[in-house]
């Protein structure tokens, strides 16, 4: 059965069953391979897209139960947001292997979406079911306070 997704402000039609998970309609349909497959059972957040906004694990989400517009690492904030994590990220030499980057990073811009100003808690909380292998979690926790000054600062 063929349905409508809209993924980073581009609608795209896909023809394959519900059942589906979204990680796999990304990667190997639509060719956006920003999204990484970590465990397949939501339990590491290699795969973390936004759904209307909100930070999802694409490796449990079906096909049929996308209900709203769908936003990976390419297409994820403004310039000015991104430019902020990603300089973050960069400035504190987050990523050492990477592979969990981008999962990361689509957390975390929910997370500043959402509360512009956390705290070390709140930061922690959001993020604790992203699991970075190379423990980089304090950079990680820097970065997003940075990232969080900077966007204040805009």
């Amino acid at each position: 059965m063929a349905t409508t997704l809209k993924i980073n402000g581009t609608s795209h039609q896909v023809d394959l069953p519900d059942d589906v998970p979204l990680l796999w309609v990304l990667r190997d349909e639509v060719g956006l391979t920003g999204t990484k497959f970590g465990c397949g059972v939501a339990a590491c957040g290699a795969c973390t897209v936004h759904i209307d906004g909100e930070a999802v694990r694409s490796c449990q989400v079906t096909l049929s139960d996308v209900w709203g517009d769908v936003t990976t690492i390419e297409g994820v904030g403004t310039p000015d947001t991104m430019a902020s994590i990603q300089q973050a990220w960069v400035d504190h030499q987050v990523a050492q292997c990477g592979y969990c980057q981008s999962g990361q990073i689509m957390q975390a811009a929910a997370l500043l979406a959402e509360n512009p100003t956390p705290t070390d808690i709140e930061i922690d909380e959001a993020m604790q079911g992203n699991l970075c292998r190379c423990g980089t979690y304090p950079r990680i926790r820097t970065a997003i306070h940075d990232a969080a000054a900077k966007l204040k600062e805009a």
